[in-house]
């Protein structure tokens, strides 16, 4: 594996590790095994593109939340820039939760 390929992929894990720190309010699982966040792509200059979506479109973290990953996502060493995408196609559903998350809400 290249250098540029390890660093990227060192990149995705520190991102990852941040995104599972950060809980729904509602639900006691991080917003990554829930399956809120749908896609990470990392720009060669490490600009972070985050594509991700909330549980229902009135969900009360809607204005909060995309804020709160943007800043600690950006906080991560080595990052320039991140955007955040917030969508609702496909709307989330269940389906999306890790094992981990569905072991959990006991589901």
């Amino acid at each position: 594996m290249n250098e540029d390929c390890s660093s990227f992929l060192d990149l995705e894990d520190r991102i990852i590790s941040v995104l599972k720190s950060i809980f729904d309010p509602e639900i006691p699982v991080d917003i990554y095994e829930l399956g809120l966040i749908y896609d990470i792509q990392i720009s060669r200059g490490k600009e972070v593109k985050i594509i991700m979506t909330l549980t229902t479109p009135n969900c009360p973290v809607a204005e909060s939340l995309p804020i709160e990953v943007k800043e600690r996502v950006q906080s991560i060493e080595g990052i320039s820039n991140v955007d955040i995408v917030l969508t609702f196609d496909p709307p989330w559903n269940r389906e999306f939760m890790s094992e981990e998350a569905r072991l959990e809400l006991d589901m």
